[in-house]
């Protein structure tokens, strides 16, 4: 039998807002805002010049459960693209726009198999090879249950078996948990490749057969970093042959500047016009926090009359107007450890922060998280943002008493 090729994608997440994202001139702004379009724009246009079989999409399309009319008129018009190019797409939807969100209405051409709430199959025959695309539609926002068990288990060889689920690993605690599963579960349905979606990340949680996150197409914020992409899969019963494809139209990225030995003004700004120049060669348009590292004696007097503020405008106002964008969202300082030792004072207060645990955290920033104005602005905490936060108040910690 012969191979079969498709693109594996998922978390499209098409109109993201952008949130947290202040002050950028309006045509940085506007290439943030329609990054999402032009990231599956580059999907569609690979998929119209090399034909492959049939596309997966595995869920959260649309950013919303309201599935914006902007949003929703490009996916329909990329779809009748692909149905001029008689290239099928089963697609599923996610948390974020599960079947019972409100939304207008816009019909998609019979090329698009649109998996319903109850897990079902979608059989497609690919030059006399049948292939079994198994898999289901969010019909709500939270399915915390697992939904494995719904999949049946593979029982044709003669066929090649793939599943789609949009969900998390049941351990996996770093994003939130929607219908869980464990990698046994999955291996036990003999399926020749499972389609994943739901988690932002690239990865593969099994090679042999694979089981994919392909990560979202597009970054849509700072802690989103690096280059975003699909797969481009060619599957047989015998073997699998992947490729990442990258589509961010910007990427989110830190940049570090040693600042060993400056002690001028203008040499740090050539340091950092010179870092951020190599981030846009390398990554193209992107947004950036911009590490200034080992500060030491020297280069920290370059800090004691103008503040923080004060240097990220001017590194900006010298950004301005160069493309491909790459605009500075944040500028961090991190002080030469010489310059520093801790106290038993200190010791003790990073000991007990290096001891609480999650829910000691949420204890601690509760009046943050259950603000009717700010919590609908942050994503949930997770243990990575535990650690981010840990790392910065010990940090910041060290900092104050610098200054002091």
């Amino acid at each position: 039998m012969s191979a079969i090729r498709f693109f594996h994608m998922a978390d499209l997440h098409l109109d993201s807002p952008f949130k947290g994202l202040f002050g950028l001139p309006e045509q940085n702004f506007k290439k943030i805002r329609t990054s999402t379009f032009e990231a599956f724009d580059k999907i569609i246009q690979k998929a119209i010049l090399e034909k492959p079989d049939f596309l997966l999409i595995v869920g959260d399309i649309y950013d919303g459960e309201n599935r914006s009319l902007q949003a929703q008129r490009r996916f329909q018009e990329a779809m009748e693209k692909l149905f001029q190019h008689k290239i099928p797409v089963i697609l599923s939807y996610g948390n974020h726009d599960h079947l019972n969100g409100a939304w207008t209405r816009f019909a998609l051409p019979s090329n698009v198999y649109e998996l319903p709430a109850e897990t079902s199959v979608v059989q497609l025959n690919i030059r006399g090879q049948q292939v079994n695309i198994y898999g289901f539609s969010y019909s709500d926002r939270h399915i915390t249950e697992s939904m494995v068990d719904s999949y049946p288990v593979a029982q044709d060889q003669h066929v090649i078996h793939i599943g789609m689920l949009h969900g998390s690993e049941a351990s996996d605690t770093t994003h939130a948990v929607y219908a869980p599963f464990t990698k046994d579960q999955l291996l036990e349905k003999n399926y020749h490749y499972w389609a994943l979606g739901h988690i932002h990340k690239r990865q593969f949680l099994h090679q042999n057969p694979p089981i994919v996150y392909p990560g979202n197409i597009q970054s849509r914020h700072r802690k989103e970093q690096g280059i975003k992409g699909f797969y481009d899969v060619t599957l047989s019963q015998t073997s699998t042959d992947l490729e990442f494809v990258p589509t961010s139209a910007v990427v989110y990225n830190t940049v570090e500047v040693d600042c060993t030995n400056v002690f001028h003004a203008n040499e740090l700004l050539k340091k950092c016009e010179e870092a951020l120049m190599l981030n846009r060669q390398e990554y193209g348009a992107s947004v950036v926090e911009l590490h200034l590292k080992n500060i030491d004696e020297q280069s920290q007097s370059l800090f004691e009359h103008a503040t923080v503020d004060a240097w990220l405008e001017t590194i900006r106002e010298a950004e301005d107007g160069i493309e491909p964008m790459c605009w500075v969202q944040k500028l961090v300082l991190h002080q030469s450890s010489v310059l520093y030792e801790h106290t038993a004072a200190t010791e003790s207060v990073m000991n007990l922060m290096e001891e609480w645990d999650i829910s000691e955290w949420k204890d601690i920033l509760k009046e943050l998280y259950q603000h009717a104005g700010g919590a609908r602005l942050i994503e949930p905490l997770t243990e990575q943002d535990i650690k981010n936060l840990m790392h910065n108040a010990q940090e910041l910690l060290a900092e104050e008493i610098q200054r002091a």
